[in-house]
């Protein structure tokens, strides 16, 4: 970026400015991004928190988690029982991705909360939450807004399983009506921010939303494995996973993830968070783009290590500053209002 010298004194006062260099007339500057963003008063220090089901079981892989450069943890998705999960194999590898078939293992909400209790790091604790009906999202709610020492920012519903008899999308719970009921008996039971978890796989995403938002759900997470989908073990003659399907992650998801969010940011006044096929920095900057205010990652760490939270912040930063920007606050929605214009323009 290049200015007049004559606007040194302009310059000198930005606090994001890293280096500046004089050549002739000309001002050089290097801006230095920052990451920093608010999550429901809580500050982050970068928009990437870690999906839920994935590393999520303990406090201690959270802990490492957030070490690894999370800013934000969602833990595993708690039930009123325990559940034992699916019988393995439960993730097969694709050409385009994983298939995954978990059956919501966990140890149920009691003893899921002792686990994750006196969370102590600034990082954000999301619990997550997975019932049969309305009637167990309020009981689980209810568990987890009167247990004490937990110390969690949040709570997150989760309606979008593809693959688990009993819940999510297999019991329904994707639609406008199904999502208010659940909405409504956990807002009954809590004033925790709550996030709800959309699916993809179902058409109505935007209805879906606005249900939520109506109902009191303070953000959506949009996005979830897709499918569900089924590979062949050609030996076996068997369908992968065990199961018999599983739902869909990784890159192959991305742009559906990316016109889902696009389509809400654009529809609900509540923020959004960006979950599925984000396997590095420019991904993550896209769901910003389209309106995300930040992005929930899984299968990254499958393709790029357990580091991959802290390699998507680092590339995020560096496109940042190539690119001219200085915070998240000015990428987010921006294609909503390029659109925009480009409309106006047309119609001119």
């Amino acid at each position: 970026m290049y200015c007049e010298s004559e606007t040194l004194r302009e310059f000198f006062s930005l606090k994001s400015i890293s280096l500046l260099l004089l050549t002739g007339k000309s001002l050089l500057v290097i801006i230095m991004a920052s990451l920093e963003c608010e999550f429901f008063g809580k500050k982050l220090r970068n928009p990437v928190i870690l999906a839920s089901g994935v590393l999520g079981m303990t406090k201690g892989t959270l802990e490492r988690v957030c070490d690894d450069g999370c800013a934000g943890v969602i833990t595993k998705s708690l039930s009123m029982e325990p559940r034992k999960g699916h019988a393995g194999p439960n993730i097969v590898e694709t050409e385009c991705g994983l298939l995954n078939a978990m059956g919501y293992p966990n140890p149920g909400i009691d003893e899921g909360l002792k686990e994750y209790a006196n969370w102590s790091r600034d990082d954000a604790l999301i619990v997550s939450i997975t019932g049969k009906d309305a009637d167990e999202f309020g009981l689980l709610a209810k568990k987890i807004d009167e247990f004490e020492g937990l110390n969690a920012t949040a709570i997150e519903a989760v309606i979008s399983c593809p693959h688990t008899p009993g819940f999510g999308t297999m019991a329904g719970q994707g639609t406008p009506e199904s999502i208010t009921e659940i909405v409504t008996k956990v807002r009954e039971n809590t004033k925790m921010p709550l996030i709800v978890k959309l699916s993809p796989s179902v058409p109505g995403e935007i209805a879906a939303a606005k249900a939520a938002r109506e109902a009191g759900a303070s953000a959506i997470n949009m996005g979830n494995t897709h499918g569900p989908g089924m590979k062949i073990d050609l030996h076996r003659k068997m369908p992968l996973p065990a199961f018999g399907m599983g739902g869909l992650s990784g890159p192959a998801i991305k742009p559906i993830t990316v016109r889902c969010v696009y389509d809400i940011a654009g529809s609900v006044d509540i923020p959004v968070i960006a979950t599925g096929g984000i396997n590095a920095g420019v991904d993550a900057i896209e769901m910003i783009m389209a309106g995300a205010s930040w992005v929930s990652v899984g299968s990254a760490v499958y393709y790029r290590g357990p580091d991959a939270f802290d390699k998507i912040a680092r590339e995020m930063k560096v496109w940042m500053e190539m690119n001219g920007y200085e915070t998240i606050e000015e990428m987010r929605g921006v294609v909503h209002e390029e659109v925009r214009k480009h409309k106006s323009n047309v119609h001119k």
